[in-house]
């Protein structure tokens, strides 16, 4: 996130769910409220570290960490979705947040549709990026390892640390920068592999194609038109069972929000407006 973008972090602790970390920017006064909800594997700010600033320029963003996610709520209990989006809701009561905006990346996804089918008081608008009603494609199926039984069973024998220790160094090995290394082992220095395991298996068993067409708040799809893990075709998909959702092509594949900012934050920042202004609209015609 850049220096110059203002903004707090905090534990905000939520009754009987644990402590759930999170980013917010000092924004305009009365500005509407976006939750920024992140992928699979990653973090608040691994996900929307380009965006915050766009974004804070008009909007309150929260940026949160999910359970076994960077600093997100740390629990034995096994990773489910509907977790994830009534932690969000929580949050959203014991900061007295009324009513807000959810943009959901990649796993963010299925946890904005959660969020609407059971808080859709909370909810005015929908905003998603590189995701889907359902991941079922032949890519996707990559994460299954994550889900595999040979690593639930090392997770139940093998300590935490030891487990964490193994995926850094794996990280390590895979990102040549010096500098995003450093920037990325920092963040997910803390998070649980075996529960991102569990996370993995809970999206490729996410399915909302019963009952999606029944969202009735403004939505938006960020389209990351190179995308091989989260297929266009899906992502296209998922705009087609929403009523009257708009579009917002970039030209980047599914990391587009870290390897092409330059084209998946204006694609964010009109996604976002577009939600606001055709909320408001409703909002003074009834």
């Amino acid at each position: 996130m850049p220096s110059r973008v203002p903004y707090d972090e905090r534990l905000v602790s939520l009754p009987d769910r644990g402590e759930i970390f999170v980013r917010e920017s000092r924004s305009p006064a009365g500005a509407p409220t976006f939750f920024l909800l992140h992928g699979l594997g990653a973090t608040g700010l691994l996900n929307w570290r380009s965006a915050l600033g766009p974004l804070a320029e008009q909007y309150r963003v929260l940026v949160v960490d999910h359970r076994g996610h960077g600093r997100g709520i740390a629990t034995r209990a096994p990773f489910r979705l509907v977790d994830c989006a009534d932690d969000v809701a929580n949050l959203a009561d014991v900061l007295g947040i009324e009513h807000f905006y959810a943009a959901g990346y990649s796993m963010g996804g299925p946890i904005a549709q959660l969020l609407w089918q059971r808080h859709a008081r909370l909810v005015d608008g929908l905003v998603f990026c590189a995701t889907a009603a359902r991941f079922s494609s032949t890519e996707m199926r990559r994460l299954s390892f994550l889900a595999s039984p040979g690593l639930r069973l090392f997770g139940r024998i093998a300590p935490r640390d030891a487990i964490r220790q193994r995926a850094l160094d794996w990280i390590s090995e895979q990102i040549e920068d010096p500098e995003m290394r450093a920037r990325i082992l920092t963040e997910v220095a803390q998070s649980d592999p075996v529960t991102i395991g569990q996370a993995a298996s809970a999206v490729l068993r996410f399915d909302s194609r019963d009952w999606i067409e029944q969202v009735d708040v403004p939505a938006s799809i960020v389209l990351t038109q190179r995308d091989r893990l989260v297929r266009p075709a899906a992502q296209q998909a998922l705009a087609d069972r929403l009523h009257d959702a708009r579009v917002f092509p970039v030209d980047g594949e599914h990391s587009a929000c870290r390897t092409a900012p330059e084209a998946f934050v204006p694609a964010l920042t009109k996604a976002c407006a577009s939600v606001v202004e055709r909320a408001r609209k409703r909002a003074s015609a009834d």
